[in-house]
């Protein structure tokens, strides 16, 4: 098929994680005729745990420090994000099994509980409710910890839900405004053509007049004929899934210095998580397990959870977190009308429903829900040789 023949939408959304469906959603009940392309892997926010982070993560300002400026920039968004979570299940008569019971970042040494309280000091300048507990008071909060803690940083508006719930659930609510979804669906590259944009794909090519790129860690690629250098990396990581127990976790649970994450699903599994390395993907496939990580972050639950020696894992599974520069790109694209991108930030799907809403409010020319302008892609821009994008005279 030619691109003069090429299929016509109005608005296309590259990436069907909970960004683009919750960018579909908004922008269809806008009237706007969107059909999501995905290209179908369970590595994003089809694998995800489930956390609502709130706090900076530990784990995130060890590895990455020189991103830390760009994390702090976005935590405000935070619990924001988590209350829009709430605002938006309630809205849609949507059960996410979202529960906010608050998060605990747990401490073994003095060198830890030091750092948390140097984080917790900065957090709450940002204007996060967090505070320092103690032994005494981490035991009566959270019976279920090892000997081992000896104080953690409690979050109150951190939480779980259950993705797959959400994911479903959300999906739903697309295809009910008519959003049109094509799964498995591989975007090789996105064309400026007159006054919109061909996206080319094996289905063929497909004309819209405005294309918003929420493809995750593959948005750099997409964007770069734009003149957009965007360092999203995929970061994969491993995940755990026990038999279900009796209520035995009832917080967010990370770790001040070591990668974990536990939370225990409405019924009853145990996620555990936390960052420990996957194996890279070749090409566009989904990541694969590593068995070293898989036992080390077992090992470590059991240290900061001792009843898990109790309970079987019964499910592992690889995702892939998305890594820029510590806080989204979200946005139209100044130069390339038309065009807009659509990446969370770190604890993308934390963020994910609040990040849709920005970047369709932006898109629609609405006041965006909360503060674009520190998140916009322009800080991106790099020249491009000869003219702003490529055309279809380019490729003949």
């Amino acid at each position: 098929m030619s691109d003069s023949a090429a299929e016509r939408t109005d608005t296309v959304v590259i990436g069907g994680g909970v960004v683009g469906t919750c960018i579909a959603g908004f922008l269809a009940e806008a009237g706007m005729a969107v059909t999501v392309l995905d290209a179908g892997h369970a590595a994003g926010s089809t694998s995800n745990a489930g956390s609502l982070h709130v706090q900076m993560q530990s784990r995130f300002m060890r590895l990455y420090p020189d991103r830390v400026p760009g994390l702090e920039a976005q935590l405000p968004l935070y619990p924001l994000a988590v209350r829009f979570w709430a605002e938006l299940g309630t809205r849609l008569g949507l059960d996410f099994e979202l529960k906010l019971t608050g998060g605990l970042m747990v401490a073994e040494t003095p060198e830890q509980l030091a750092f948390l309280e140097t984080k917790a000091a900065r957090e709450r300048e940002i204007g996060l409710d967090v505070e320092i507990l103690g032994s005494e008071a981490v035991r009566q909060m959270a019976p279920y910890l090892g000997p081992a803690i000896i104080g953690a940083e409690l979050c109150r508006n951190e939480g779980k839900l259950n993705p797959l719930a959400a994911n479903r659930g959300l999906a739903g609510w697309t295809r009910g405004l008519g959003v049109l979804w094509r799964r498995g669906v591989h975007v090789t590259d996105i064309v400026a053509d007159g006054d919109g944009y061909v996206v080319h794909s094996a289905i063929g090519p497909l004309h819209c007049r405005q294309v918003i790129i929420a493809a995750a860690w593959d948005s750099g690629r997409l964007a770069t004929p734009f003149g957009l250098a965007i360092p999203s990396i995929a970061e994969p990581l491993n995940i755990a899934i026990t038999e279900p127990a009796q209520p035995l976790i009832g917080h967010l649970v990370q770790h001040a210095d070591r990668m974990i994450t536990l939370k225990q699903l409405a019924a009853g599994q145990i996620v555990i998580g936390g960052g420990w390395p996957a194996r890279a993907a070749e090409g566009s496939a989904a990541p694969g397990l590593e068995l070293d990580s898989l036992v080390a972050s077992a090992t470590l639950g059991l240290h900061v959870v001792p009843a898990l020696g109790l309970l079987r894992i019964i499910r592992c599974w690889a995702g892939n977190n998305t890594v820029v520069d510590g806080r989204g790109v979200l946005g139209r694209v100044a130069t390339s009308p038309g065009l807009a991108i659509a990446i969370p930030g770190d604890a993308g799907y934390t963020l994910g429903p609040l990040a849709a809403r920005m970047v369709a409010d932006d898109i629609l020319g609405r006041v965006p829900i909360a503060d674009i302008e520190a998140f916009r892609p322009e800080r991106f821009n790099v020249a491009l040789p000869a003219q702003a994008a490529p055309t279809r005279a380019a490729r003949t």
